[in-house]
């Protein structure tokens, strides 16, 4: 994470510009946010469509994505970089990182659900008992 001190200068330049805040400002700028600890920040849109800027915007869109857990559209914005630059080391490594993200958030939901059906199963099966002895 981009400490807040680091994260002011980058404010400060960016707010310090203006209405004529150049290109490579704004994507310090959206860089620095990307590195912020506060889900608040990161949700911040000022990607803008630069040609001149594009590949390294639409990286860290999906890092940004990922790192706010939005796993489908950070894979859209990854794919399609990957799309564009299928050697890029970067893309591949983050492919990884969202590969195992879902796969482990879907093992903890399996996990969940069956312990739910496990405790639903003891409980019903305690009621069942009391029930038949009752009788």
């Amino acid at each position: 994470p981009l400490k807040e001190a680091e994260l002011a200068v980058l404010r400060k330049q960016f707010e310090g510009e203006g209405e004529f805040v150049g290109v490579q400002t704004k994507f310090n700028y959206a860089w620095g946010l990307i590195k912020s600890d506060k889900r608040a920040e990161q949700q911040l849109d000022i990607f803008k469509d630069y040609p001149e800027r594009r590949r390294e915007c639409v990286y860290y869109l999906a890092l940004g994505h990922y790192r706010l857990g939005n796993y489908a559209e950070a894979r859209q914005y990854n794919e399609i970089l990957l799309g564009k630059e299928p050697n890029n080391l970067q893309a591949q490594s983050l492919r990884g990182l969202i590969d195992d993200k879902v796969a482990r958030e879907g093992l903890l939901g399996v996990a969940i659900i069956s312990g739910v059906a496990l405790v639903a199963t003891v409980v019903g099966s305690a009621l069942w008992k009391g029930v038949s002895r009752k009788r």
